[in-house]
């Protein structure tokens, strides 16, 4: 069983950055793959990005592509999610999850561990 807790949302103004750390407790998860989703009111949850288990593959949604970077550090048994550039349409809930496996799959049927989300929110 895996624990994830997510930090580092809050309130920021468009063009601004943020940095989300996500821990795991419980279990290593060193060799599974993480991911970023999000969910802003009233939509359903979508992919943002995710990391295969050594930090060699990432992935992007097209909305986020050469503003965020996914990263982890193994060692620490966190991922991170630098967001820079925000613009309103990123407010949202981010979720970290994990899953039992290595590659860096993008959907959110392919995880199974979630946090509890942290709260992103951009002005314009």
């Amino acid at each position: 069983q895996v624990q994830l807790v997510e930090s580092g949302g809050g309130l920021v103004q468009a063009g601004g950055s943020l940095r989300l750390s996500c821990v795991a407790s419980g279990d290593t998860i060193s060799r599974s793959a993480m991911a970023w989703f999000r969910q802003a009111p009233e939509k359903e949850r979508e992919f943002v990005s995710s990391i295969d288990w050594n930090g060699n593959t990432q992935h992007y949604a097209d909305s986020v592509k050469g503003r965020f970077t996914i990263s982890r550090d193994n060692a620490k048994n966190m991922a991170i999610l630098q967001m820079n550039n925000l613009k309103p349409e990123d407010t949202a809930v981010y979720y970290c999850t994990t899953r039992a496996g290595i590659y860096a799959w993008t959907g959110e049927r392919d995880y199974i561990y979630w946090g509890q989300g942290t709260q992103v929110t951009v002005s314009s």
